[in-house]
């Protein structure tokens, strides 16, 4: 299986030139984790990701997609091994790849994220996921309490480099938190912004977490956990007890590697 057989060729890009809050509304409202940066030439330059574009200071700065942009950890082509691909991507700890036309002509083609690949081999090797959650799941998670402050669990997740965090009270899971909704809520560095501009007070996770997480128990295949990923674009559940404790949680990073073993 080849990169160009499976990738997202509709993924789009933006141009270097371009302001960098026009990047921060697109992965925004598209849900994106990266926004490829191209030149005028469609010639892939890099990459702003959630993490880039939350750096943002206000909502009507004047910096360029040039001046937050950084570069894409790997960069798959069209032709590539698909598995191989994906092998790379988990070495350099990156759920999304740029995808170009060849080593040599750089020109933007799209993007391999680890739900490409996933999604197909839920079908055609489902005895590769046969195993227990309880046999993958990384037992010793970074969790917030409800009563955080989001400007302190922002900079947990960088310090950490944590996509999201699951959010407990007394043990037991609550709900969760991701940049991605940090982003969908205005989140920026140093506070927080409102629509319209102004500075609000530091705000708590409650306010902005989301409640009723899809989380499955430690005797969960791995495979089920796979299917929820795909079908709700989720990028980690949660694995709770018989009582809502936290024990365990899964990413896709954990399930990739079950497919390319």
């Amino acid at each position: 299986m080849l990169v160009k057989e499976i990738m997202n060729e509709r993924h789009p890009s933006i141009y270097e030139d371009e302001l960098a809050t026009k990047a921060r509304a697109i992965i925004r409202d598209l849900g994106l984790r990266i926004l490829p940066v191209t030149n005028d030439h469609r010639k892939l330059l890099g990459k702003a990701s959630r993490r880039d574009v939350m750096t943002i200071s206000s909502s009507v700065s004047p910096m360029r997609v040039k001046g937050i942009m950084t570069p894409a950890k790997h960069v798959a082509t069209v032709d590539d091994d698909a598995a191989a691909t994906v092998k790379a991507m988990l070495r350099v700890d990156v759920w999304c790849a740029p995808v170009v036309a060849s080593a040599q002509d750089q020109t933007y083609k799209g993007v391999m994220g680890l739900e490409n690949f996933i999604e197909p081999l839920i079908r055609t090797s489902p005895e590769k996921l046969i195993k227990d959650v309880s046999e993958v799941m990384t037992k010793k998670v970074v969790v917030c309490s409800p009563d955080d402050e989001i400007d302190n669990i922002w900079r947990l997740m960088q310090e950490k480099r944590l996509a999201g965090l699951p959010v407990v009270k007394k043990d037991k899971l609550i709900g969760i938190i991701t940049q991605k909704d940090l982003l969908e809520a205005g989140t920026i560095l140093p506070t927080f912004e409102a629509p319209k501009g102004r500075f609000q007070a530091p705000s708590k996770v409650s306010s902005i977490m989301k409640t009723g997480v899809t989380s499955v128990e430690p005797s969960t295949k791995v495979i089920r956990v796979a299917k929820v990923m795909v079908s709700k674009d989720v990028g980690r559940v949660p694995v709770t007890d018989e009582n809502a404790k936290l024990v365990g949680i899964v990413d896709r990073e954990d399930v990739a590697k079950m497919l390319v073993r």
